[in-house]
């Protein structure tokens, strides 16, 4: 059992410190996605309204522990205080001068922003040492710790995992949300159960792969991996993106499923265009005629079809990784399908973060029609293979 916020019992005057994932994206410095913060409010305000003295802990980017102003969470904490109509400080620092005099400064109900926890080299470092020295100097800000960064439990990283050590610690509502959500698709799933796997490479995903096969009733490939198993079956690909060392590992697979009774479905057509342009002119062809001086960059409108009736006859579908180039209009009708026949079925469906939850905002759908959108790619990935995710292990009883 996951610990929460209220084993830690009353909070007013206590500071509390908080690790959060507001690593989102950024366009000439102005977030042009701020999902995550704000699925981030609901255990803020919690603490808030119990009167904890919030400080908040925060990666953007990967500044690879050398201070970078063009990581800054600066665009952060001004976006955090609109949206949580309250004044948020961010200090100049994560441990050092400006972070323990703004922490002493705190109010009840007040919340301090820490800034970029990588800029710290002993964040990502591998030195056990290292990490637990850091997280006795954050240790030292608070007198509890909640984490609430779904997308870095699955790293062992002085913010997730050592400062739990520390300090008497919690999940917070939002990694609550996603490890309940994201059990209905991992531990007992209401069948016929259908995983859509994206994205571009195969290698990324044969750790969930390997474990669905045992798991999944129907299994849906598509994006740019979805030609490494084109191929793998015999078909050309064109210029299509294509990863030759795992040829085999994917003809293993699609036996393994035929022998296991999985429904593994392939792209019957494709989207293809002679190059990666959001202006190339896109043509539809049959998936084993691709021609040679052309790529693959969408799964094709028999395909979208074909997806969309085999994700309606599930009752769970889990989903990881766009169809195609979703960024590119003319490429995005793939993962478009998709989205459209899970916002509109009555399956339980659990879409991946990252570029899927993504997609699904730039493509204008309404998130409260999918069961639950995870703000977590990397995180709800190693789920789906079945791992031990670090940042959850340390705050269970």
């Amino acid at each position: 059992m996951l610990r929460t916020i209220d084993s830690l019992g009353d909070l007013k005057g206590k500071r509390v410190l908080v690790r959060s994932d507001f690593n989102v994206p950024l366009k000439d410095g102005e977030i042009t996605d701020d999902g995550r913060i704000r699925a981030a409010l609901p255990t803020l305000k919690k603490l808030i309204e119990a009167g904890a003295k919030v400080i908040i802990m925060a990666h953007l980017g990967r500044p690879k522990g050398q201070v970078n102003p063009d990581f800054s969470l600066a665009p952060v904490a001004k976006r955090l205080g609109e949206l949580i109509d309250a004044p948020v400080t961010l200090a100049k620092d994560t441990v050092g001068e400006s972070a323990r005099e703004e922490s002493a400064r705190l109010k009840d109900g007040e919340i301090l922003l820490l800034e970029n926890v990588r800029f710290d080299p002993r964040e990502t470092s591998k030195d056990d040492s290292e990490r637990e020295e850091m997280a006795s100097q954050l240790a030292e800000l608070a007198d509890a710790f909640v984490s609430d960064g779904f997308g870095v439990v699955h790293r062992k990283q002085t913010s997730v995992y050592d400062i739990a050590r520390k300090l008497p610690s919690a999940s917070g509502l939002l990694v609550l949300k996603e490890i309940e959500s994201l059990s209905k698709v991992t531990e007992d799933p209401e069948r016929p159960y259908a995983v859509v796997l994206g994205g571009s490479k195969v290698s990324d995903k044969l750790g969930v792969i390997a474990n669905l096969l045992s798991k999944a009733n129907i299994l849906l490939i598509g994006g740019g991996m979805a030609f490494t198993f084109l191929k793998a079956k015999g078909y050309e690909v064109g210029k299509s993106l294509l990863e030759e060392d795992q040829l085999d590992t994917v003809k293993r697979y699609i036996e393994q499923a035929a022998e296991k009774g999985v429904d593994l479905v392939l792209p019957v057509d494709v989207v293809a265009a002679p190059e990666f342009d959001k202006d190339a002119e896109p043509t539809v062809v049959a998936a084993d005629a691709i021609p040679a001086d052309q790529m693959g960059l969408d799964i094709g409108p028999k395909s979208q079809e074909l997806y969309a009736e085999k994700i309606q006859s599930a009752k769970t579908v889990a989903w990881n990784g766009p169809m195609g180039v979703f960024e590119f209009p003319n490429f995005a009708g793939g993962t478009r399908a998709v989205a459209h026949a899970l916002s509109t079925s009555d399956v339980f469906s659990v879409v991946g973060g990252g570029d899927s939850a993504a997609a699904v905002r730039q493509l204008g759908f309404d998130e409260d029609t999918f069961s639950h959108i995870s703000t977590g790619g990397g995180a709800s990935l190693e789920l789906l293979e079945g791992k031990t995710l670090p940042g959850i292990a340390v705050l269970e009883d």
